[in-house]
């Protein structure tokens, strides 16, 4: 199979999941969402990362989150008491959902259509605080170039905050026959392919645009930052799953894989 540039990649992945967006407003949670986005302390962050953003300071603090998605984390800042909130992602669709939340929050975050690689420029050395968290850096062909664009949107002394899967997950297929056996390796390059949309659970059985999923491990990730002048200040490895249920099974071994991590990097 050929694989596409970065910037087909890219292009690619952007068509996906605007295609996504419509099959996770047709779950009945989205329903649920819309009620609980408007209430002023909502959060749905989970207690790592609220406790995370709660030791780093985000009180009072300029914030943006880099690939916001439908937009329900970037509303849970202010809860935090984020003084403003910036919401980035590529899919329209998925910020047309975000704005539709922040239409019945008391909030009031501001959501912009960017590939991360063409940021505006009013973005760049602005906030106190930059947030990433699961499933945003695998979609990255290139994690250097990635890095070195979070950097640019950092005040000088601004840090980033990461919560992201942990690349050993990669190496397990949790639906085949044996979920436990290793699938792939930990230094694989070329991206996984799926061509159907991009649900959290389950699959949906249509055809969609290709969308590329990319592997960078620990090593990939620290020489990236730090590469991008970002010099890291924390760094931990959790059992806990921040991912698809599919992934549960791993937690609560005897010989437990470490499942997410997060990372804090000051510039």
């Amino acid at each position: 199979m050929e694989l596409p540039t970065k910037q087909q990649a890219i292009a690619s992945n952007r068509d996906a999941w605007n295609d996504s967006a419509r099959h996770h407003k047709d779950n009945p949670d989205w329903q649920v969402l819309l009620s609980a986005v408007a209430h002023e302390d909502f959060s749905c962050l989970d207690d790592t990362l609220t406790g995370l953003l709660t030791e780093v300071g985000v009180d009072g603090k300029e914030m943006v989150q880099l690939g916001c998605n439908n937009g329900r984390e970037s509303l849970s800042l202010f809860a935090l008491g984020a003084r403003d909130v910036v919401g980035v992602d590529q899919s329209v669709a998925f910020l047309d959902q975000a704005r539709e939340l922040a239409s019945r929050s008391p909030h009031r975050p501001e959501f912009i259509e960017a590939d991360i690689h063409h940021l505006p420029s009013t973005l760049q050395g602005r906030f106190d605080l930059a947030l990433i968290t699961i499933g945003v850096l695998g979609w990255m062909p290139d994690i250097g170039e990635f890095f070195r664009h979070v950097a640019q949107v950092l005040k000088p002394g601004g840090t980033l905050v990461v919560y992201e899967t942990h690349p050993f997950l990669e190496m397990f297929d949790p639906e085949a026959a044996d979920p436990y056996a290793l699938a792939s390796s930990y230094f694989r390059r070329e991206p996984f392919v799926q061509t159907e949309p991009i649900v959290y659970e389950g699959k949906v059985r249509q055809q969609a645009a290709p969308s590329y999923w990319y592997v960078h491990n620990l090593g990939d990730l620290f020489g990236s930052a730090i590469a991008a002048g970002l010099n890291i200040r924390h760094f931990k490895e959790y059992p806990h799953s921040n991912r698809e249920e599919l992934y549960d099974r791993y937690e609560r071994r005897e010989a437990q894989l470490p499942m997410c991590f997060t990372l804090v990097a000051q510039r």
